[in-house]
Parts: structure tokens; C-alpha cells; sequence
């Protein structure tokens, strides 16, 4: 797994253990395995135009506030619940610091461009056939 250029600090992320949700036997009511992650965008040491891409996200984890909540109930252990919000927390900042390589515009083949005339005229000599037939 590569490295994030980005990488979370621990006192930016606020975890909180809470009980999960779901069937899942005995455990489940008793023990606090799930882990409630929060990150305050505005209050980050990321850099203002990462910040405004996290922003700018359409994403159900994003509130209005700005902050970013992962509900991590995945597994069955606290700390596996925790790695596991972390991992997807920095994967969401690794995905708006990626920046798309620009597209360039090329031309049309010669070739291309006379096969899609021939398919067009060949279309054309069907549909005249087509037409009323007169005896």
C-alpha cells in the first residue's frame, strides 16, 4: 500500500467507541466495538486547496458543518473498527487530493474517418430502398 502525501494527525481526529448496530448475538449490546470517527475540515492542518476539495465533495459522510463522520461497525474488535475508519478516512482525502491528468484532444484517423463515411453511405443505399414500389 503506497504512502499518503497527506497524512492524518492524531489530534485532528476525534474517535468515539460506541455500540454497533445490527443482530449479531450476545456481544453486540454489551461491548462498545464501534468506532464514531469526526474531522473537522476547517479546523485541519491540510493544505486550502485540499480543504476546498473536501468541501466541495457530494458525499453523504460530509455535514453541513464541514466535518467528515465515518461510522466504522465493520468488525468485531474496537481497534480493527478503528484502523478501518482511519484507513477509509485517509482514503477519502487521498481521493480529493488526486488531481486527473488533463486530456488532450486528438484528431480523428484517416482511416477511421473513411470507414464511418462508408458505413454512413451504406446506411444511406438501405434506407432508399426503402421506399414505395411502384409496378
Amino acid at each position: 500500500m503506497s504512502v499518503s502525501r497527506y497524512p492524518l494527525k492524531e489530534d485532528e481526529v476525534t474517535i468515539t467507541a460506541m455500540r454497533a448496530q445490527g443482530a449479531g448475538g450476545q456481544n453486540v449490546n454489551k461491548v462498545s466495538s464501534a468506532i464514531h470517527l469526526r474531522f473537522d475540515i476547517a479546523a485541519s492542518s491540510l493544505p486550502d486547496w485540499l480543504r476546498e476539495r473536501l468541501l466541495g465533495l457530494n458525499d453523504q459522510r460530509l455535514s453541513k458543518d464541514g466535518v467528515i463522520i465515518i461510522k466504522a461497525q465493520q468488525y468485531r474488535t474496537q481497534e480493527q473498527n478503528r484502523a478501518d475508519a482511519l484507513l477509509r478516512l485517509q482514503a477519502l482525502i487521498d481521493g480529493a487530493s488526486h488531481t486527473p491528468k488533463a486530456r488532450r484532444a486528438t484528431k480523428p484517423t484517416y482511416g477511421s474517418q473513411q470507414r464511418r463515411l462508408a458505413g454512413k453511405s451504406q446506411r444511406s443505399a438501405i434506407k432508399t430502398l426503402r421506399g414505395r414500389v411502384d409496378d
